[in-house]
């Protein structure tokens, strides 16, 4: 079965993938008068409880970039949880009558020809527009069509853990004073570690409205990765979840906590002794292109930087200003090709660059 999008003078447009890249992308294009389907292959309730340091400077070329940073910040520069952001961003796209939002649709592969180009489901749909956006994630199936020859992201030699407690967990005399969202580094001798402070969505929960998290890289694991298959040669498969991190390594993570400060101690030791902590190993892309006919790529399935850049969301939410910016006079036809060939000039170079400033650090800690 064919679905091809509602089509007008201003063109449609396929995105896969309705996380946070491909939700602003959407927005974006939304923003410019053209039909937007976003298909994701999960429900659209998800759990994500890490934190994103947004930038929420209300200066902005363009009303999109203003309307996008307003959506993920609230206006003001600062952590926010990744919940919280796919939240507002998934809102804002129900309430715009450009956007259509498909959950639980698997594509299994994308094409285009000289007119339009497709993504076709499990199902055996093809979905159609004059453009498609792969907004897929750092595993992304469309940028393995775009690029073929380099086609997955890398493992950068280390890994980060994830701990996070409830505010009300935490014991009284532990907890942070004052309010609003924070980010401290507390140590970078063997790997920088971070805690954060981070604010819910929901003020009601019976953990309190803030949640503690800590975060810390460690590079002494990649053998352990590699052995649990998480890594297979360089290429990352899957993060470690806390029910299939062996004893023994618990009990060297709990030791190494012995001299962190409070709260991170305590988050960290929690997790540890619940099986709550969340190991990710640390994953690198360097982007070739962007771009292949009418389809192009954004967020982590055009660049990958290691979290030490502190850049990969925001950069995502340039991607998304500036496809809207190329797209501003339509993507119908040919139209959609130029657009994606203006996107790309004006991005490449830049995440280019900031994924590689990322590798320095990965080259001096990581242990492949």
């Amino acid at each position: 079965m064919n679905v091809e999008i509602e089509k007008d003078q201003r063109g449609a447009a396929v995105i896969v993938g309705a996380s946070l890249s491909g939700l602003m992308s959407g927005i974006a294009l939304a923003q410019e008068g053209i039909q937007v389907t976003i298909v994701e292959k999960v429900g659209e309730h998800r759990i994500g409880g890490s934190g994103l340091r947004v930038d929420g400077g209300t200066f902005g070329r363009s009303k999109t970039e203003k309307l996008l940073k307003q959506l993920v910040s609230g206006g003001e520069s600062s952590v926010q949880l990744w919940a919280s952001i796919e939240s507002r961003l998934r809102e804002a796209a129900k309430q715009n009558d450009r956007i259509s939002l498909r959950y639980h649709t698997r594509i299994v592969a994308v094409e285009q020809n000289e007119e339009s180009a497709w993504a076709l489901t499990d199902q055996g749909e093809r979905i159609e527009g004059d453009l498609l956006i792969g907004a897929d994630g750092h595993n992304s199936q469309v940028r393995k069509y775009v690029s073929p020859d380099n086609a997955n992201a890398t493992y950068a030699g280390y890994m980060g853990w994830l701990a996070s407690i409830g505010e009300n967990d935490l014991p009284e005399s532990l907890r942070p004073a004052g309010g609003g969202p924070s980010v401290e580094m507390f140590d970078s001798y063997d790997g920088f570690k971070f805690g954060s402070i981070i604010e819910r969505e929901d003020k009601s929960s019976i953990a309190g409205s803030r949640r503690i998290g800590c975060t810390w890289y460690d590079n002494k694991r990649s053998g352990l990765l590699r052995q649990l298959g998480c890594v297979e040669g360089m290429v990352v498969c899957h993060s470690l979840n806390g029910q299939d991190i062996p004893e023994q390594t618990l009990r060297e993570l709990e030791a190494e906590t012995a001299g962190w400060p409070e709260p991170w101690r305590f988050a960290a030791r929690h997790a540890i002794q619940e099986r709550t902590l969340i190991g990710i190993p640390i994953k690198e892309y360097v982007p070739d292109r962007l771009v292949k006919g009418r389809v192009a790529l954004v967020g982590d399935a055009a660049h990958v930087p290691a979290p030490v850049t502190a850049s990969g969301f925001n950069e995502s939410l340039q991607d998304a200003v500036a496809l809207g910016v190329c797209a501003e006079n339509g993507v119908q036809g040919q139209a959609a090709v130029r657009a994606v060939d203006e996107y790309e000039s004006l991005r490449l170079e830049t995440v280019r660059r900031m994924v590689q400033s990322g590798q320095f650090y990965s080259r001096s800690f990581g242990r492949p």
